[in-house]
Protein backbone atom coordinates (compact mmCIF):
# COMPACT_ATOMS: atom_id res chain seq x y z
CA UNK A 1 0.00 0.00 0.00
CA UNK A 2 1.56 3.50 -0.93
CA UNK A 3 2.31 5.56 1.43
CA UNK A 4 -0.21 9.00 2.47
CA UNK A 5 1.04 12.18 2.10
CA UNK A 6 2.58 13.25 4.78
CA UNK A 7 -0.39 15.41 6.25
CA UNK A 8 -3.05 12.76 6.04
CA UNK A 9 -2.74 10.62 9.51
CA UNK A 10 -2.31 6.93 8.42
CA UNK A 11 -1.88 3.76 10.14
CA UNK A 12 1.54 1.72 9.00
CA UNK A 13 1.66 -1.17 6.82
CA UNK A 14 4.00 -3.53 6.18
CA UNK A 15 5.55 -4.75 2.23
CA UNK A 16 2.91 -7.36 3.05
CA UNK A 17 -0.01 -4.86 2.48
CA UNK A 18 -1.41 -5.65 5.96
CA UNK A 19 -1.31 -3.03 9.05
CA UNK A 20 2.42 -3.56 10.53
CA UNK A 21 1.53 -5.04 13.76
CA UNK A 22 4.58 -3.68 15.94
CA UNK A 23 3.16 -0.11 15.16
CA UNK A 24 -0.20 -0.89 16.67
CA UNK A 25 1.22 -2.49 19.81
CA UNK A 26 3.67 0.26 20.21
CA UNK A 27 0.84 2.50 20.06
CA UNK A 28 -1.79 0.26 22.33
CA UNK A 29 1.18 0.38 24.80
CA UNK A 30 1.17 4.16 24.37
CA UNK A 31 -2.59 4.83 24.60
CA UNK A 32 -2.27 2.86 28.25
CA UNK A 33 0.47 4.81 28.91
CA UNK A 34 -1.73 8.11 28.22
CA UNK A 35 -4.53 6.83 30.14
CA UNK A 36 -2.70 6.57 32.99
CA UNK A 37 -2.66 9.91 33.14
CA UNK A 38 0.83 10.43 34.94
CA UNK A 39 3.23 11.81 31.80
CA UNK A 40 3.92 15.11 32.57
CA UNK A 41 6.93 15.49 28.98
CA UNK A 42 5.72 13.42 26.45
CA UNK A 43 8.39 12.88 23.49
CA UNK A 44 6.90 11.98 20.09
CA UNK A 45 8.73 10.89 17.16
CA UNK A 46 10.58 7.90 15.64
CA UNK A 47 12.97 5.37 16.14
CA UNK A 48 15.64 8.06 16.66
CA UNK A 49 13.19 9.06 19.72
CA UNK A 50 12.83 5.65 20.41
CA UNK A 51 16.46 5.38 20.80
CA UNK A 52 15.88 6.57 24.67
CA UNK A 53 14.91 3.52 25.35
CA UNK A 54 17.67 1.79 24.39
CA UNK A 55 21.25 3.84 24.01
CA UNK A 56 19.69 7.02 26.10
CA UNK A 57 18.20 5.00 29.07
CA UNK A 58 20.71 6.12 31.27
CA UNK A 59 20.93 9.74 30.29
CA UNK A 60 16.90 9.54 30.02
CA UNK A 61 17.00 8.88 33.23
CA UNK A 62 18.82 11.38 34.78
CA UNK A 63 18.10 13.88 32.45
CA UNK A 64 14.07 13.60 32.12
CA UNK A 65 12.80 11.29 35.09
CA UNK A 66 11.98 13.98 37.55
CA UNK A 67 9.65 15.38 34.66
CA UNK A 68 7.36 11.96 34.58
CA UNK A 69 8.43 11.55 30.92
CA UNK A 70 6.44 8.93 28.47
CA UNK A 71 8.72 8.28 25.29
CA UNK A 72 6.16 7.58 22.42
CA UNK A 73 8.75 6.97 19.66
CA UNK A 74 7.83 4.04 16.96
CA UNK A 75 10.86 3.16 14.82
CA UNK A 76 10.06 4.01 10.85
CA UNK A 77 7.56 6.37 11.56
CA UNK A 78 6.91 9.67 9.26
CA UNK A 79 4.84 12.02 10.01
CA UNK A 80 1.75 10.88 9.08
CA UNK A 81 2.10 7.79 11.69
CA UNK A 82 2.63 10.19 14.41
CA UNK A 83 0.12 11.95 13.05
CA UNK A 84 -2.44 9.06 12.96
CA UNK A 85 -1.30 7.98 16.85
CA UNK A 86 -1.96 11.56 18.61
CA UNK A 87 -5.71 11.49 16.89
CA UNK A 88 -6.26 8.48 18.33
CA UNK A 89 -5.43 8.04 21.73
CA UNK A 90 -2.00 9.12 22.46
CA UNK A 91 -2.75 12.11 24.01
CA UNK A 92 -6.08 11.80 25.23
CA UNK A 93 -6.44 12.09 29.19
CA UNK A 94 -2.92 13.12 30.25
CA UNK A 95 -2.21 16.82 30.44
CA UNK A 96 1.24 16.88 30.01
CA UNK A 97 3.14 20.45 30.33
CA UNK A 98 5.34 19.96 27.58
CA UNK A 99 5.70 17.69 24.52
CA UNK A 100 9.07 17.60 22.74
CA UNK A 101 8.25 16.79 18.60
CA UNK A 102 11.15 15.72 16.21
CA UNK A 103 9.86 13.91 13.17
CA UNK A 104 10.53 13.66 9.24
CA UNK A 105 13.39 12.08 8.68
CA UNK A 106 12.01 8.67 7.57
CA UNK A 107 9.61 10.92 4.80
CA UNK A 108 12.78 12.24 3.06
CA UNK A 109 13.03 9.47 0.12
CA UNK A 110 9.32 9.63 -0.90
CA UNK A 111 8.42 13.32 0.28
CA UNK A 112 9.08 16.84 -0.86
CA UNK A 113 10.43 19.63 1.60
CA UNK A 114 7.10 21.29 1.52
CA UNK A 115 4.91 18.68 2.03
CA UNK A 116 7.08 17.16 5.63
CA UNK A 117 6.96 20.27 7.19
CA UNK A 118 3.34 20.26 6.00
CA UNK A 119 2.99 17.18 8.10
CA UNK A 120 5.24 18.70 10.94
CA UNK A 121 2.76 21.50 10.78
CA UNK A 122 -0.21 19.31 10.92
CA UNK A 123 1.13 17.45 13.92
CA UNK A 124 1.71 20.81 15.99
CA UNK A 125 -1.84 22.27 15.29
CA UNK A 126 -3.42 19.03 16.73
CA UNK A 127 -1.12 18.60 19.40
CA UNK A 128 -2.18 22.43 20.19
CA UNK A 129 -5.94 21.59 19.82
CA UNK A 130 -5.76 18.33 22.11
CA UNK A 131 -3.25 19.79 24.84
CA UNK A 132 -3.82 23.63 24.39
CA UNK A 133 -2.21 23.87 27.92
CA UNK A 134 1.27 21.85 27.32
CA UNK A 135 4.22 24.19 25.92
CA UNK A 136 5.59 22.41 22.42
CA UNK A 137 9.37 21.90 22.00
CA UNK A 138 9.57 21.36 17.86
CA UNK A 139 13.47 20.26 17.13
CA UNK A 140 14.77 20.65 14.04
CA UNK A 141 15.64 17.38 12.29
CA UNK A 142 18.85 15.84 13.22
CA UNK A 143 21.56 15.86 10.31
CA UNK A 144 22.44 12.29 9.10
CA UNK A 145 25.20 10.36 7.09
CA UNK A 146 28.93 10.34 7.81
CA UNK A 147 29.09 11.92 3.55
CA UNK A 148 26.98 14.47 1.99
CA UNK A 149 27.00 12.02 -0.61
CA UNK A 150 26.24 9.15 1.00
CA UNK A 151 22.52 7.46 1.38
CA UNK A 152 21.67 8.98 4.24
CA UNK A 153 23.74 12.45 3.90
CA UNK A 154 22.44 13.08 1.01
CA UNK A 155 19.16 14.09 2.31
CA UNK A 156 20.56 16.97 4.89
CA UNK A 157 19.82 19.62 2.35
CA UNK A 158 16.45 18.59 2.20
CA UNK A 159 15.80 18.28 5.80
CA UNK A 160 17.72 21.75 6.02
CA UNK A 161 14.86 23.22 3.68
CA UNK A 162 11.87 21.37 6.17
CA UNK A 163 14.24 23.21 9.10
CA UNK A 164 13.74 26.15 7.59
CA UNK A 165 10.26 26.31 6.84
CA UNK A 166 9.29 24.50 10.17
CA UNK A 167 10.93 27.09 12.07
CA UNK A 168 8.32 29.81 11.28
CA UNK A 169 6.53 27.72 13.57
CA UNK A 170 7.73 29.21 16.72
CA UNK A 171 5.32 31.93 18.51
CA UNK A 172 7.55 32.29 21.33
CA UNK A 173 4.33 31.67 23.55
CA UNK A 174 3.53 28.14 23.05
CA UNK A 175 5.52 26.62 20.24
CA UNK A 176 9.30 26.68 20.64
CA UNK A 177 11.69 25.50 17.76
CA UNK A 178 15.23 24.53 18.49
CA UNK A 179 17.72 23.46 16.22
CA UNK A 180 20.24 21.51 17.54
CA UNK A 181 21.93 19.87 15.01
CA UNK A 182 24.73 21.60 15.06
CA UNK A 183 25.77 19.96 18.66
CA UNK A 184 26.58 16.53 17.17
CA UNK A 185 29.07 17.27 14.76
CA UNK A 186 32.30 16.92 15.71
CA UNK A 187 35.18 19.57 15.51
CA UNK A 188 36.04 18.68 11.64
CA UNK A 189 32.21 18.92 10.85
CA UNK A 190 31.84 15.47 10.45
CA UNK A 191 29.22 12.99 12.41
CA UNK A 192 31.20 10.03 14.11
CA UNK A 193 30.12 6.49 14.91
CA UNK A 194 31.06 7.51 18.75
CA UNK A 195 27.89 9.57 18.34
CA UNK A 196 25.73 8.40 15.74
CA UNK A 197 27.49 4.41 15.43
CA UNK A 198 24.89 4.11 11.93
CA UNK A 199 25.08 7.71 11.23
CA UNK A 200 21.09 8.25 12.27
CA UNK A 201 20.85 6.56 15.46
CA UNK A 202 22.64 8.29 18.71
CA UNK A 203 24.86 6.19 21.18
CA UNK A 204 24.60 7.05 24.46
CA UNK A 205 27.34 9.84 24.11
CA UNK A 206 24.83 10.88 21.03
CA UNK A 207 21.84 11.07 24.34
CA UNK A 208 23.91 13.20 26.24
CA UNK A 209 24.53 15.68 23.64
CA UNK A 210 21.06 15.86 22.97
CA UNK A 211 19.94 15.93 26.79
CA UNK A 212 22.48 18.41 27.42
CA UNK A 213 21.10 20.79 24.29
CA UNK A 214 17.25 20.36 25.38
CA UNK A 215 18.01 20.32 29.02
CA UNK A 216 17.80 24.14 29.97
CA UNK A 217 14.44 25.05 27.89
CA UNK A 218 12.76 22.02 29.10
CA UNK A 219 13.68 23.57 32.59
CA UNK A 220 12.43 26.57 31.40
CA UNK A 221 8.78 24.87 29.67
CA UNK A 222 8.15 22.65 32.46
CA UNK A 223 7.98 25.12 35.43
Amino acid sequence: MPPQPPDVPAEKYGKDGKINPGFIASHEKFVGIAKEGKAQLVFLGDSITAGWAGNGKEVWAKAFAAYTPANFGIGGDRTQHVLWRIQNGELDVIKPKAAVLMIGTNNVGADTPEGIAKGVTVIVETIRAKQPQAKILLLAVFPRGDKPTGKLGASNDKLKQVNAIISKLDDGKNIFYLDIGGKFPQPEGALTKEIMPDFLHHSAAGCQIWADAIGPKLAELMK
